[in-house]
C-alpha cells in the first residue's frame, strides 16, 4: 500500500482509469469459494485500505471482527439457515423453486470471514455531520466494506456479503456492545470461478436495468 504523504498527488491516467473500470465491473458478490488459505499480510493490506474509507466527521465507526472459530461460524450458519427458510416462504411457484436453487452464502468454504459492525455512539469525530443524519455512521461503515471489497478483488480475492441473518442473533453470538449495529457478515476467499455477469443474472433472478432509470436530470418539482 502506498504510504500517505503531503506531497504531490499521483496522476491517474487513462490506463489506470481503464483498469479501475474493469475492477468495478468484475467485482462480484461471491458465494462459491476455494478453500485455499489467504496470506495474512494480504488480508492486512486490504483492511488497511478499508480503514482509509470516507467517514462522517472522520469518525471511522466501523468495527471488524475476524471470525475464525468453527463454533462461531456454525452459529452464523445456523442463523442464516433459519432466516433463509423464513425468507423462502414469501415466494411461491417458479420463483420459490428458483430461490431454493440459489446459493446465498459461502460460510462452509470461505477461509476468511468477518462480522462488521457500526459503533453508533462513536466518540471519534465529536458528532460532526450526524446530528440530523445519524445514519451517516452506518453509511460510513458501508464505505469501509466496499473499499475492502475492491481491494480484495484487485488481489484476485472474492467476497460475499451475507444479509440473510437476524442482526440480533449475530449481535448476541459475538457479545458485542449494545451500541454496535451489525452491517454485514462477509465471506472472503479465492473464487471457485470468475464471472463478469452477476450470479443473480445468470440464474435469471434479476437482471440489471439501464442506469437512465435511476438518474434524473431535474427535481420532481
Amino acid at each position: 500500500m502506498t504510504g500517505q504523504s503531503s506531497g504531490e498527488s499521483p496522476i491517474f491516467g487513462d490506463d489506470f482509469r481503464t483498469i479501475f473500470s474493469d475492477l468495478i465491473a468484475w467485482r462480484r458478490d461471491v458465494r462459491h469459494f476455494r478453500t485455499d488459505p489467504i496470506p495474512p499480510e494480504v488480508i492486512a493490506d486490504c483492511l488497511a485500505l478499508a480503514d482509509l474509507a470516507p467517514s462522517v466527521g472522520n469518525s471511522q465507526p466501523w468495527r471488524w471482527i475476524n471470525v475464525s472459530q468453527p463454533d462461531l461460524r456454525a452459529k452464523v450458519k445456523a442463523a442464516f439457515t433459519e432466516a433463509n427458510n423464513a425468507a423462502a416462504k414469501i415466494y411461491d411457484g417458479d420463483q420459490a423453486a428458483l430461490y431454493a436453487r440459489l446459493k446465498l452464502e459461502g460460510i462452509d468454504a470461505a477461509p476468511v470471514q468477518f462480522a462488521v459492525f457500526c459503533e453508533e455512539s462513536c466518540p471519534q469525530g465529536n458528532g460532526l455531520g450526524r446530528q440530523t443524519m445519524p445514519e451517516m455512521l452506518r453509511y460510513s461503515t458501508v464505505c469501509s466494506i466496499h473499499t475492502f471489497w475492491l481491494a480484495a478483488r484487485a488481489r484476485g480475492i472474492g467476497m460475499g456479503w451475507i444479509s440473510i441473518v437476524d442482526p440480533a442473533a449475530i449481535t448476541e453470538t459475538f457479545g458485542v456492545p449494545s451500541s454496535w449495529t451489525l452491517i454485514g457478515y462477509l465471506c472472503v476467499g479465492y473464487p471457485a470461478e470468475d464471472h463478469i455477469v452477476p450470479e443473480l443474472e445468470r440464474r435469471h433472478w434479476q437482471h440489471r436495468t439501464p442506469n437512465e432509470e435511476r438518474f434524473r436530470k431535474q427535481a420532481f418539482k
